[in-house]
C-alpha cells in the first residue's frame, strides 16, 4: 500500500477524541508574584509551579470550543475558554488546561464540571470556585479560599488563613494551619487536620455531614464547631489548655473529666470542663448528633 493511501487508513484508525481536541501551547510573561485568572466550564484545569518568570499554558481545546482567551499583562492574565453561545452542551467535548505559573502568583481558578488540580503554589493567595469538579489542591498559599457545590475538596496547605465551602462534598483539609480556619459544608463530611499546629480560630459548621477536628489550640484561641444531625469530634493534645463546653438537643456528649448535666424532665444535655489554665475556648453545639472532646 502506497503512503499516500496509508494515511486515511492510519488516521481513519484514531479515536475520535484525538482528532476532535486542539492542541494548546501558548506562553505569556507574567511577574514572579502576578496574579492568574484561570477559568474552564467542562473538562480539567491542572496547575503547576515553575522558577520562571512566565505562563505556559498546554493541553487541548475540546470539539466545539470557541477558542482560548488570553488577556491582560506582565502583572496580571486572564485565562478563558469560550463557548459558543447558545450551543447545546453535548455538541462540545472537554478541554484539558495544563498551566505552568510562577511559584509566588496568586491564582483565581473557576470551573463548573471540570476537575481542579493546584500544586506548588506559594503565591499571596490562592481562589477556587468549582460546582461538580474535584479540587486538589497542595502549596503554601499565605490565605486560601476554596468553594465547590457537589465536588470534594481534598487539601494540603501549609497557610495561615483558610476558608473551605461545599454544599455536599466532603472536605480533607491537612496541613501547617497555625491562623484561621473557616469551614462549612451541608451533607458532606468534614476533616481538619493541622499536623500538631495551634489554630488561633477554627469555625465548623455542618447540617448532616460528620466533622472530625485534630487540632491544637494557641493561646487564646477559639474552636467553635456546630452541628444539625452530623457527629462533632474535636481531637486534641493533651496539653490542651480551654475552657471547653458542649451542648446537644438529643445527641450524646462526651469529654474527657467532665460531668454531663441533664434535666431533670425534658431533652438536652451540656457539659462545661476547663483543661490546663484555661487559656483558649472550645465549644461544641449539635442537635441530635453527638459530640465528643478526645484528648491524644
Amino acid at each position: 500500500m502506497s503512503i499516500r493511501l496509508f494515511i486515511p487508513v492510519l488516521l481513519a484508525a484514531l479515536p475520535l477524541a484525538a482528532l476532535a481536541s486542539t492542541p494548546i501551547d501558548e506562553t505569556r510573561q507574567l511577574d514572579a508574584r502576578g496574579r492568574v485568572e484561570i477559568s474552564n466550564l467542562k473538562g480539567s484545569i491542572q496547575v503547576r509551579t515553575w522558577d520562571k518568570p512566565q505562563v505556559h499554558v498546554g493541553g487541548s481545546l475540546g470539539r466545539g470550543v470557541e477558542r482560548l482567551e488570553i488577556e491582560g499583562d506582565g502583572d496580571a492574565l486572564e485565562i478563558k475558554v469560550r463557548y459558543p453561545r447558545n450551543t447545546n452542551d453535548r455538541n462540545t467535548e472537554p478541554t484539558q488546561l495544563v498551566i505552568d505559573v510562577p511559584t509566588l502568583a496568586s491564582l483565581d481558578i473557576d470551573g463548573v464540571a471540570a476537575d481542579i488540580s493546584v500544586s506548588g503554589t506559594a503565591g499571596e493567595t490562592l481562589e477556587i470556585e468549582s460546582v461538580s469538579g474535584k479540587v486538589t489542591a497542595i502549596g503554601a498559599p499565605r490565605s486560601a479560599d476554596i468553594e465547590s457545590v457537589s465536588g470534594d475538596l481534598a487539601l494540603t496547605l501549609n497557610s495561615g488563613n483558610v476558608d473551605v465551602q461545599t454544599v455536599s462534598g466532603n472536605i480533607t483539609l491537612r496541613g501547617r494551619l497555625d491562623g484561621e480556619i473557616e469551614s462549612e459544608t451541608v451533607s458532606g463530611n468534614l476533616g481538619v487536620d493541622s499536623r500538631n499546629e495551634r489554630v488561633r480560630r477554627l469555625s465548623s459548621s455542618t447540617v448532616s455531614g460528620n466533622a472530625t477536628l485534630q487540632v491544637g489550640l494557641a493561646d487564646g484561641g477559639s474552636i467553635k464547631a456546630e452541628s444539625v444531625s452530623g457527629d462533632i469530634k474535636v481531637i486534641a493534645p493533651r496539653s490542651l489548655s480551654a475552657n471547653v463546653s458542649g451542648e446537644s438537643f438529643s445527641g450524646h456528649l462526651r469529654a474527657p473529666g467532665a460531668t454531663i448535666h441533664k434535666p431533670e424532665f425534658g431533652p438536652g444535655s451540656d457539659f462545661e470542663q476547663r483543661y490546663g489554665s484555661g487559656s483558649g475556648e472550645i465549644h461544641m453545639e449539635t442537635f441530635s448528633g453527638s459530640a465528643e472532646l478526645l484528648l491524644q
